[in-house]
């Protein structure tokens, strides 16, 4: 179990951190989610044992883990961090770099340890390819394959995923998070994207200026998200008063998806269409509801200045803030 408690931070006079405590048990994986520069990443070195913190305390199973006041070596051997650096050996092969960490005395084991986490980052085909011709894409996946590489026990992702091509970034996800499941491996990622959040974290920690505001199971958080802060950190999000669908005075506001918004012909809350954005699978309907701008997903593509009807569930009305 990884435990923080009352853990704060400042660079010189300006605060990162504030009173941070949480923990986490072993095996879980959980996102650390937040605006940029809310001190995710700050929080990752922390633990790492990257930077001291001025306040509070780490332990790991019971053990405290002290900063780098107290190791010549920053760091600390059951945990790997990677950082959005990479911090990898340019002149050596993909194997090598992989492989720098492992034992020598066994050849064929590490060999074949090398070969697995190859296959797990996709990276079979450039295991002679020396890191100074790789892609920034190729390299971060090389880098995760060497923090994998002696199997710790808490891995710490900083964006792990976003210098990797969106066609192979779904397939690693699973590569990799299917691996840590089933070797039992506690992980934290610091991410913005949402797919990294709901698709593959236990539980949500939510940063703002540093403090947090929830630490709470995935999909509860985004199926009940407590204010729009925490919502939009999941993607677009509407914020419309409840009283817009349920003809009462009350003016308290409801946070909307937009794939929860319907379209209802029948509907007598009409929104006037402004802009429609191809995503693929469905159309990203920009609209005006009530003088304010709304968004919600429409199988094919609306047309301004087309006046449609719209509902949204009673369910999602309860949502309340």
């Amino acid at each position: 179990m990884l435990t923080i408690q009352d853990i704060s931070f400042a660079y010189e006079t300006q605060p990162v951190l504030k009173n941070i405590s949480f923990s986490i048990h072993k095996g879980q994986h959980i996102a650390l989610i937040g605006a940029s520069g809310c001190g995710k990443s700050t929080l990752l070195k922390i633990i790492y044992g990257l930077l001291q913190a001025q306040e509070g305390a780490l332990f790991w199973e019971n053990k405290e883990l002290l900063g780098p006041l107290y190791n010549l070596v920053p760091g600390h051997e059951n945990m790997k961090y990677l950082s959005q650096g990479f911090e990898l050996q340019p002149y050596r092969s993909v194997a090598e770099n992989i492989g720098q960490y492992l034992s020598n005395f066994e050849s064929e084991l590490k060999q074949g340890r090398v070969d697995e986490l190859l296959e797990i980052v996709e990276m079979s085909e450039f295991s002679d390819e020396k890191v100074e011709n790789l892609s920034g894409g190729q390299k971060q996946r090389v880098a995760l394959a060497r923090a994998l590489a002696k199997k710790p026990e808490l891995l710490l992702l900083d964006e792990p995923f976003h210098n990797i091509d969106n066609f192979r970034r779904s397939s690693l996800r699973r590569n990799l998070f299917r691996y840590l499941k089933r070797n039992t491996i506690t992980s934290i990622t610091a991410t913005h994207d949402k797919t990294d959040i709901l698709s593959f974290t236990d539980e949500a920690i939510v940063i703002k200026q540093g403090e947090i505001l929830t630490k709470k199971d995935t999909v509860q958080l985004y199926q009940n998200p407590p204010n729009y802060y925490v919502a939009s950190l999941f993607g677009e999000v509407n914020e419309i008063p409840r009283s817009s669908f349920d003809d009462t005075s009350d003016h308290t506001t409801v946070l909307v998806y937009p794939h929860e918004v319907k379209i209802d012909a029948d509907s007598k809350h009409k929104a006037r269409v402004k802009n429609s954005y191809f995503q693929g699978s469905h159309y990203l309907i920009e609209a005006v509801f009530n003088n304010t701008i709304i968004f919600f997903e429409h199988s094919s593509r609306l047309h301004a200045p087309e006046m449609i009807g719209i509902t949204v569930s009673k369910k999602v009305l309860s949502r309340i803030q």
